[in-house]
């Protein structure tokens, strides 16, 4: 055949590189496969992890396992993490499906710069 007709149809069947969009966000974070359990797992568990290292949370933890038994605040915290996180999953499905990524990016970058402007001027 000739070189029109496989234009036509999309072109040959050689491999071509998906580019992501620029608001497809964390989803095009590293080469997994978007399909993959395994890839959200690492995803979320290295996003979990950097985030609430050294934050007041860990911190209160820290001490109150300093001061009572550490086998119940471990229980404890594992399980009201993961009631929390569990919590923001499904409010975060259900805001994706509302809201665009766009939307949320732009409105939370305002909340931060108003948070930001009120810190600068209106703080002592």
């Amino acid at each position: 055949g000739d070189g029109s007709a496989k234009k036509r149809r999309g072109g040959s069947n050689q491999n071509k590189t998906v580019k992501h969009s620029a608001s497809s966000g964390l989803s095009a974070a590293g080469d997994y496969n978007s399909s993959s359990w395994e890839a959200v797992f690492v995803q979320s568990l290295t996003l979990t992890f950097l985030a609430e290292w050294g934050d007041r949370s860990q911190i209160a933890t820290i001490a109150l396992a300093a001061a009572k038994d550490p086998v119940g605040v471990t229980i404890g915290g594992c399980l009201g993490h993961s009631i929390c996180t569990g919590m923001a999953v499904v409010g975060g499905r259900m805001l994706a499906s509302n809201i665009s990524e766009k939307s949320v990016a732009f409105y939370g970058g305002l909340v931060f710069l108003v948070f930001g402007v009120h810190s600068v001027f209106f703080e002592e």
